[in-house]
């Protein structure tokens, strides 16, 4: 027999007899921080923070999941779908389609008590740091990536401590729109995320991007080491010689400026409205 965590009373009577946890009461109902929610039984991984939205019904909910590691079956009343873990049956809640919460159109509805999380420093993610115009357009190429945990809209590379969006978009800041990229090394390199950078804006462009004109919409790779450095350089050559046009992107110790995220409004901006990303994306490399 599978060796399983022991369960409390109350976890018991959720998790193995499909009981139901007062809205919200859970652990995870009002909770956002980066990383990956696991059964609380088995530790087989479910969600990933970046598919967590507030529904306002109470229960932390997802509008996807990891893999297939979750399974629907038909709840004992015969109209609701139930979701448990596929390794070890573990009750988790149930799952609502075409609610229109989201463009995925799927609500995973979960027991907090059913999950356990660990975050993304506890499952040694990086940071890495882009700016390539409209920050929103960024975001959501990134934020798709498979191996990337979050990817937040933010600010770099200025002189104001904590500036808001007004103030950035005076151009007066030194502020760049800069997109923080959090991932799993393990599962994608920083080489991979930066020929997708190069791949959705025009790295040639030395004014700003597309019809968004200023210094906070300058092209820029924000490195953490000489060892992203000379990845971004590597590939800017490599640009370069494949368009024989001249890169504009600066390289810029990451070091050296801090990351301010930007207002909630700016964060998953195209996800929330279920509209085509202001960016568009060209292929590049081979």
């Amino acid at each position: 027999m599978k060796e399983y965590k022991k369960l409390t009373p109350q976890e018991e009577r959720v998790i193995v007899h499909k009981g139901t946890e007062m809205p919200f009461s859970g652990k995870y109902y009002d909770f956002y921080e980066d990383g990956i929610y696991l059964c609380k039984r088995c530790q087989t991984p479910l969600f990933r923070s970046k598919d967590k939205f507030n529904s306002g019904t109470g229960w932390p909910s997802f509008d996807d999941q990891i893999g297939d590691n979750v399974e629907r079956v038909l709840d004992a009343d015969g109209r609701r779908v139930e979701i448990i873990c596929k390794n070890c049956k573990a009750h988790l809640g149930h799952v609502f389609e075409n609610e229109g919460f989201t463009p995925k159109n799927t609500r995973h509805c979960v027991n907090s008590i059913s999950l356990d999380f660990k975050s993304a420093d506890e499952l040694g993610a990086k940071k890495a740091y882009f700016a390539g115009g409209c920050f929103w357009g960024v975001e959501h190429y990134f934020d798709k990536l498979e191996g990337v945990y979050a990817a937040h809209s933010g600010y770099m590379g200025g002189r104001v401590e904590n500036p808001s969006y007004e103030e950035v978009c005076t151009g007066n800041t030194g502020h760049l729109e800069t997109v923080e990229v959090i991932y799993d090394p393990k599962k994608i390199s920083f080489k991979d995320l930066t020929k997708l950078f190069f791949e959705i804006h025009d790295p040639t462009q030395t004014n700003g991007q597309g019809p968004d004109i200023g210094e906070q919409y300058l092209s820029a790779i924000f490195y953490n080491d000489e060892e992203e450095k000379n990845i971004a350089l590597e590939l800017i050559k490599e640009y370069e010689k494949r368009f024989n046009k001249k890169v504009a992107t600066k390289l810029i110790p990451a070091k050296e400026h801090k990351f301010y995220k930007a207002e909630e409004y700016h964060q998953d901006y195209f996800k929330k409205r279920a509209i085509d990303p202001c960016h568009l994306k060209k292929k590049v490399w081979d």
